[in-house]
């Protein structure tokens, strides 16, 4: 709850400084964060899931340097060419770029705390990472720095927060057997769960990308705005995947765990959607009333995310069984949906409803493949040794 207020404040507030055009390249910036963010949000899915099975902290920190090396070298070639398509400065790219690197550090420790069933220091790193990355944001775009302070603002406070995630994770005692004595864990398992969590990602992402290209500069930023609720309904459950991930590890557990995590996700969407609705009216008043032609659609936006965060649990569990082939349905949706919006999306309106489409139909289709494909593995032996229910 902390790590998402401090997002969606970092938002608001940047919409009412930065005005309707400008908060639009802000929040473009942004969205590119959160594509830049796949490698680590893999890496600490695929930690977690070599600690229930048994693999030291040194192991799973030497993967983590190998990802971040790599990743920074992939945000030194990536830094012109989004410059170039968004149409930012150079400076502004390299700030919103230069956090990737660092944020896989700190999914690294956040990955040992989760493995390790430790949600409660877990649950300190995820709100204090958050608050140490909005703070300096917020405070360089209040004495008018603009989106390129605050992204190089946002990086050193993610800077801050993967050294304080290190002392808080320390170390982790796994018991001695045969996958405790494999100390060296390539980078392939952390590539086979980016393209997943790069599916995800970039379907969540792709309409506000593509608002920049077919939208006017103002509906632009109406768009961005809107996606506020969406990305709220989207990471606000993002607890019920985080918790439930050790048990998904788990052959024998990992149906349930996924039934779970669906209803309890199914509720929180509705409720999310019904919020939505019921404070639009508040919209203009807290980001400006440039903003008041959305606010109608903001319930729509919020079951976008909904959507989202159901299709991202179903995702989840195929990155804890190791099993990333369902991850092409969602590459297939986000093409489909894609094109869509560059053809057909002309206002605000027919985009976010290409959107909610293309999401609500990839995550139809991908949860019904996958929990019968759980059906499926729980029935089979497995030679990972079952370590029993972590306790939610």
């Amino acid at each position: 709850m902390t790590a998402n207020v401090a997002g969606y404040l970092l938002q608001l507030l940047a919409s009412r400084w930065l005005g309707v055009a400008g908060y639009s390249s802000f929040a473009s910036l942004l969205a590119i964060q959160v594509l830049c963010a796949v490698p680590a949000l893999a890496l600490q899915n695929v930690v977690a899931r070599e600690v229930v099975r048994g693999a030291p902290a040194t192991a799973v920190r030497a993967l983590a340097l190998r990802c971040a090396a790599l990743v920074a070298a992939a945000a030194v070639v990536l830094v012109p060419i989004v410059a170039l398509v968004l149409k930012v400065s150079v400076v502004a790219a390299a700030g919103a770029l230069c956090s990737a690197p660092l944020l896989v550090l700190l999914a690294g420790e956040q990955g040992i705390l989760q493995g390790g069933s430790r949600f409660r220091p877990l649950a300190w790193v995820l709100g204090g990472a958050a608050i140490l990355r909005v703070t300096p944001a917020l405070i360089a775009l209040a004495v008018g720095g603009g989106p390129a302070p605050a992204l190089w603002a946002g990086a050193a406070g993610a800077a801050t927060a993967a050294v304080a995630a290190r002392r808080v994770a320390g170390t982790v005692s796994v018991p001695v057997g045969e996958r405790a004595r494999d100390l060296a864990l390539g980078v392939v398992p952390v590539f086979r769960a980016a393209q997943v969590q790069a599916a995800l990602m970039a379907l969540s992402s792709a309409d506000l990308l593509i608002s920049r290209i077919v939208l006017s500069e103002n509906d632009a930023g109406r768009y961005a705005l809107g996606a506020i609720a969406a990305k709220i309904a989207f990471w606000l459950p993002q607890a019920v995947g985080v918790v439930l991930y050790p048990q998904m590890a788990q052959p024998k557990h990992s149906a349930h765990a996924m039934r779970s995590a669906l209803a309890v996700l199914m509720g929180i969407g509705a409720v999310t959607v019904l919020g939505a609705a019921l404070a639009a009216p508040l919209a203009p008043l807290f980001a400006g009333r440039d903003y008041a032609p959305i606010q109608g659609l903001l319930w729509l936006f919020a079951l976008d995310g909904a959507l989202l965060a159901v299709l991202q649990a179903v995702l989840l569990s195929a990155i804890a069984a190791d099993r990333t082939a369902p991850a092409a349905i969602t590459w297939i949706g986000l093409g489909v949906g894609v094109t869509v919006m560059l053809t057909c999306a002309h206002s605000v309106l027919t985009l976010i409803l290409i959107a909610t489409v293309t999401a609500a139909v990839t995550t139809l289709v991908l949860t019904a493949v996958t929990l019968r494909t759980a059906r499926d593995d729980a029935e089979t032996p497995s030679r990972v040794p079952d370590l029993g229910p972590t306790g939610t």
